[in-house]
């Protein structure tokens, strides 16, 4: 056995201690949202433990030491001389206000399915069978709702669909848009609300997603503009749609060429596939980033396996980067491919034939 650096074990080791608190405070977080701490702290207000359980109902010494360790993890911020605690604005945008465009309660409700349901993706490592995205733990689809709900918030309408040539005119004229993949339709019920003058259908596989759509456009006023159907991205129906979204999904299909086909065939004149990505460069050593990090690791647990449990099961992974969904798209039969915009978290892209 080689000899270690010890400075460098050292150091390694001390990045462990702030992982393992990392991953046990989100599991805090996830408790916190649940039973309403959160939501509770969310004007800012001081409040001692005492004050905390009346207003939520939880047992004091429970609520101490959660807040202790949120306190220690710099979630909850706490007052020595006054012994009460409390959520900074920036606190409450990232922890108790769901619209806020820095929500991260749901990147947490994501891990725990991956802790979850770690024990099926090691029986689909060992076998190569893959693992379905119905498979998993229920927290995986709100988590991940919850997730991309606040980018898409920020820069949906306000930026991506006006990087896409002519596709605003169109949306804001009248036009028949489909959200493939479109989960619990944070996405679809977001256009619907901007562009009143167009339809929009979102489709999915997953059945409860869908149920649990349809309640959310009844829910934001848009069920007449709306609709949500279950069916997969190779053979949603429809035809003449004006655009195609795929959000954050395409990396899932096991087919995606074959998808992106049945695209081509849907879209009317002049349509336009929108396609928005995790972001990612076309080279594993540019994305040994923290955002890599997260992205690599939901595609281990999540994303890959989903792929690989499909027909032809590509794996294309959310890491896939420009190079691979260009290829995608030209495969399926597209010559225009073009990056219209970005985020640190999102690549978007505008596809024609």
């Amino acid at each position: 056995m080689r000899e270690p650096d010890m400075q460098k074990l050292d150091a390694l080791v001390g990045r462990l201690v702030g992982d393992v608190g990392a991953a046990m405070s989100g599991a805090l977080v996830v408790l916190g949202d649940q039973v309403g701490i959160y939501k509770a702290m969310a004007d800012g207000t001081p409040m001692s433990v005492q004050d905390l359980a009346k207003k939520t109902g939880i047992k004091e010494r429970y609520l101490r030491e959660w807040l202790s360790a949120q306190a220690a993890a710099d979630y909850v911020a706490y007052d020595e001389k006054t012994d009460r605690f409390s959520l900074t604005p920036e606190q409450a945008m990232v922890f108790a206000e769901e619209n806020s465009p820095a929500f991260f309660v749901g990147a947490f409700e994501v891990v725990q399915s991956m802790w979850m349901d770690e024990a099926k993706v090691a029986d689909a490592f060992r076998t190569g069978k893959g693992l379905g995205w119905h498979e998993h733990s229920t927290c995986l689809f709100r988590g991940t709702e919850r997730f991309f709900r606040p980018g898409y918030n920020s820069h949906l309408v306000a930026e991506w669909i006006p990087a896409l040539a002519g596709v605003e005119e169109k949306l804001k004229a009248g036009a028949s848009v489909a959200d493939v993949g479109c989960g619990h339709g944070a996405s679809t019920i977001l256009m619907a609300q901007a562009y009143p003058a167009s339809r929009f259908t979102g489709f999915d596989y997953h059945g409860p997603s869908i149920e649990r759509a349809k309640a959310a456009a009844k829910d934001a006023g848009v069920a007449d503009r709306v609709t949500f159907e279950q069916g997969s991205a190779a053979e949603f129906p429809g035809r003449g749609y004006d655009m195609v979204a795929m959000f954050d999904c395409l990396h899932d299909m096991g087919d995606p060429v074959g998808a992106g086909r049945h695209v081509k065939d849907t879209l009317g004149p002049n349509g336009t596939w929108l396609i928005v990505e995790p972001f990612a460069h076309d080279h594993l050593k540019d994305n040994l980033n923290p955002v890599g990090r997260v992205y690599y690791g939901a595609s281990t647990m999540i994303c890959t396996p989903a792929s690989l449990s499909q027909e032809v099961g590509l794996g294309l992974g959310a890491q896939a980067g420009e190079m691979k969904l260009r290829k995608v798209a030209l495969d399926a039969g597209f010559t225009h491919f073009r990056r219209a915009t970005e985020t640190p978290f999102n690549m978007v892209f505008e596809v024609r034939a």
